[in-house]
């Protein structure tokens, strides 16, 4: 099995710690440790001073699946598997669900391992395009056209990244009922949950809507704790005893303290997503007036869930050369649709962060810079 090279990841590999203005990342702001450990209450607070750094339950600690579980309306502590990461869920999730010559559907631009194992696995992969031309929305009809009698799993990345846009209601039903007739798994990657710009747009997660729906999420993203390297798979389906099984090829198991902080943060989750919420949404509306005053140099389609947004540069110049000399000569990076196999003068940004606005008026002064010498030179 022979991997393509992980693009997005590389990217970073080569700019996350060198480029001192990062206007891509895609994780609400973080947490000092001292943060969350004052955040215990007293029975998590003894769990983190007692800790002895010994192995840990590989499926997680049982407090720890218990609080990931009331993320859900239909699943219990049983239902929860964790991970390091969300990248070790999509790897065994994979792994344990594709065979050579099943039929896989992936809908893109998403996080490139959601396309690229189910290919190396030797799966049969249609892929679906979100299109700006259609608001960047899933059309049903494309995918009820995809869809085989053999169809083994369709893979979903709602809240989308790097696009920013949801689900309809009547979509993901529709979705659901494709899968019953394949007797087909969805697999979601739901890492954004919990941004949504209007809370009233956010949908059942698909491991409650659907029988055979694996949810993966990660404590990375919304609640800001990248660091921690906890993620988890949730599933009412008993495939989740043989991905459990694959984790033992893996990781085996988490580390210690990394469960105890994230037991730590998910009991005091309403005020980690109140805080990350209220940045993400000033945040928004700084990228609104933005977009309108340069409006004939960049546009987009405005994202429905946070933390990432896909902005079109109108510019004579593409955007792999305009972000090069933008870090280059700036520090600021923002990251090219070429990244995610996106075609098009199209690049990511993040607005998830406290220096946000520090970085965006870095990058606005060398857009007008760009736009006024583009200006001049026609």
């Amino acid at each position: 099995m022979k991997l393509p090279e992980f693009k997005l990841e590389e990217f970073w590999k080569t700019y996350e710690f060198t480029a001192p203005y990062l206007l891509c990342c895609s994780d609400a702001e973080t947490w000092s440790l001292q943060e969350i450990v004052s955040m215990a209450d007293p029975e998590a607070k003894k769990l983190w001073e007692s800790l002895r750094l010994g192995y840990t339950e590989s499926p997680g600690h049982p407090l720890l699946r218990q609080e990931i579980s009331q993320l859900y309306s239909t699943l219990n502590a049983d239902q929860i598997l964790t991970c390091a990461g969300a990248e070790e869920g999509i790897y065994c999730s994979m792994r344990v669900l594709i065979e050579p010559n099943d039929h896989v559907i992936v809908i893109e631009p998403c996080y490139q391992s959601l396309i690229t194992l189910a290919q190396s696995m030797g799966a049969e992969v249609t892929t679906i395009r979100l299109k700006p031309e259609t608001q960047w929305k899933l059309n049903l009809e494309e995918v009820r056209q995809a869809f085989r009698p053999n169809t083994k799993l369709l893979i979903l990345n709602y809240p989308q990244n790097p696009t920013g846009t949801l689900l309809d209601p009547m979509v993901q039903e529709g979705l659901i009922e494709l899968a019953r007739i394949s007797e087909a798994y969805i697999f979601c990657d739901e890492v954004y949950r919990y941004m949504e710009v209007e809370e009233s747009m956010r949908l059942p997660s698909l491991a409650d809507a659907y029988e055979k729906g694996i949810a993966l999420n990660v404590l990375t993203k919304s609640f800001g704790l990248a660091g921690l390297r906890i993620g988890w798979l949730a599933t009412r389906d008993p495939i989740l005893k043989k991905i459990s099984s694959y984790k033992l090829y893996t990781s085996i198991c988490n580390s210690a303290p990394s469960e105890i902080l994230a037991i730590i943060a998910l009991r005091a989750k309403a005020h980690l997503l109140g805080r990350n919420r209220q940045l993400m949404l000033a945040n928004l509306q700084l990228l609104d007036h933005f977009v309108e005053r340069n409006s004939k140099s960049v546009s987009w389609i405005r994202p429905q869930s946070g933390t990432i947004a896909v902005l079109k540069l109108l510019l004579p110049i593409s955007v792999e050369t305009f972000a090069q000399d933008l870090v280059k000569t700036r520090g600021v990076l923002v990251m090219p649709g070429s990244v995610f196999d996106l075609p098009g003068n199209f690049f990511r940004v993040g607005f998830g962060k406290q220096n946000m606005p520090d970085i965006l008026g870095r990058f606005e002064k060398y857009l007008q810079l760009e736009a006024s010498h583009h200006a001049t030179a026609h």
